[in-house]
């Protein structure tokens, strides 16, 4: 993609030569990102040698962290886990395949912070971050049906077609209509308030003898409640579109999610052919940030339209049954069921299971020497979860953590660190000089 971004082209005469290939490379489209390497094969080069020898300590570390994550996986039988890779196998050497794919969509949920209980990788993550959706093609691509075929037996026209069904399923979603939806709400509000304030200016002024003043305040107040009204319109026409649009989005998500998977295979078979890039064909929204009778009632009336066809299309959608085999028997049920909401659980549940640190994150914990201040306190540091007595000396031993500090930027919570001050009350995070 960069060579043909470079060649597509001349260069000469330009100044900003970045910035212009940048913008060719973001016109062809959204691109599928290659496997991530192993964090070892990451390591960055490093002058210093000792910091060299961090660095890949570190990136050791992660490898075995996402190792483990598949493990505690396997060994807890997680929700989202089984979900969506089915029970654990007894055979050993599934199990290990099932702990693979566990950890590579462990790894990202880890990374991004998703922790849907039900849906095991959610949305596909925004282009500007790179690395975070590389580890979410990884765990998409490491995820498949339970009961069905997965992606990677398939031929390639079946995945052709998987793949062409993309614009389809994007052709009738709903408009996104979220930032629209903040601006009308942030509006209404600030109409509000300019009402409340003319219309208390108004009362200020009678009772001072300026009528000519109250009259004005009272009609500036007629405007803002007015101006109040039609933003109240179009929230609710936004609202309803987000509505449709969440509920296009989880009627739709097996199957974008499967034409996304067919790209990405395809790609991964053949990687000299020249693939355009998946493109959504979403209906735009042609809406003003003003809040006039007239743009007001153009939104509305064609969000109404909208949802006109848009409930039709998914009522027919949820209308369709499998066929049984013998004709004489009953439909097997709808082909596409509507969305059932998760039931909630209950308030009261068992403490979620935790995975160990490592042993050398143990090891590396516990090694560190205790000093004694001169008030009498120490800082101790224990395996597990991390419990930290602080005195009047602390910081700079607490800032001689860096990796335990890198490596839970990096991952997540490896440990919880619980900092209690000389006189028992508990604080989270750096303590401050006074304790």
């Amino acid at each position: 993609m960069l060579t043909e971004a470079v060649a597509r082209r001349d260069l000469d005469g330009i100044d900003d030569i970045a910035a212009v290939i940048d913008a060719r490379i973001r016109r062809a489209g959204v691109l599928v990102p290659l496997p991530a390497p192993a964090w070892s094969d990451q390591v960055p080069e490093a002058v210093d040698p000792e910091r060299a020898a961090y660095l890949t300590e570190v990136a050791a570390l992660m490898d075995a962290r996402k190792e483990r994550i598949g493990e505690h996986a396997a060994a807890t039988a997680l929700p989202w886990a089984v979900a969506a890779l089915g029970e654990v196998p007894a055979d050993p050497a599934a199990r290990l395949e099932w702990q693979r794919r566990a950890a590579s969509v462990g790894a990202y949920r880890e990374l991004s912070g998703y922790d849907d209980p039900a849906d095991p990788v959610g949305p596909e993550p925004a282009t500007n971050n790179p690395e975070l959706r590389a580890a979410w093609h990884e765990a998409l691509a490491a995820l498949g049906p339970v009961d069905g075929p997965d992606v990677r037996g398939m031929a390639d026209g079946l995945l052709l077609r998987l793949r062409d069904t993309y614009p389809v399923e994007t052709a009738w979603a709903p408009p996104w209509t979220g930032d629209e939806l903040r601006q009308a709400r942030t509006g209404a509000r600030d109409a509000h308030l300019a009402a409340l304030r003319a219309t208390a200016e108004a009362g200020a002024a009678r009772r001072r003898g300026e009528h000519g003043e109250a009259s004005r305040q009272v009609s500036l107040a007629a405007s803002y409640q007015a101006m109040h009204d039609a933003y109240r319109q179009r929230e609710t026409a936004l609202a309803t579109a987000m509505e449709d649009r969440t509920d296009w989005e989880r009627a739709t998500r097996q199957q974008r999610q499967l034409a996304v998977a067919a790209d990405a295979e395809l790609r991964r078979r053949h990687p000299t052919e020249p693939w355009p890039p998946l493109r959504s064909a979403e209906p735009k929204l042609d809406s003003s940030a003003s809040a006039d009778d007239t743009t007001t009632t153009r939104l509305i009336d064609d969000l109404a339209t909208r949802h006109r066809e848009f409930t039709a299309k998914l009522a027919d959608l949820q209308s369709i049954m499998i066929p049984a085999e013998d004709p004489d028997y009953e439909d097997l049920g709808p082909a596409f069921p509507a969305w059932a909401p998760p039931e909630r659980g209950a308030i009261l549940q068992p403490p979620k299971p935790e995975i160990t640190p490592s042993a050398r994150i143990l090891e590396l914990v516990a090694d560190r020497d205790v000093e004694m201040e001169p008030g009498g306190s120490s800082l101790q540091v224990l395996a597990g979860p991390v419990i930290v007595p602080v005195g009047l000396a602390a910081r700079d031993e607490l800032d001689s953590l860096p990796d335990i500090r890198k490596y839970r930027a990096r991952f997540r919570v490896l440990t919880k660190v619980h900092i209690f001050t000389t006189s028992g009350r508990c604080r989270r995070g750096q303590p401050s000089r006074r304790s």
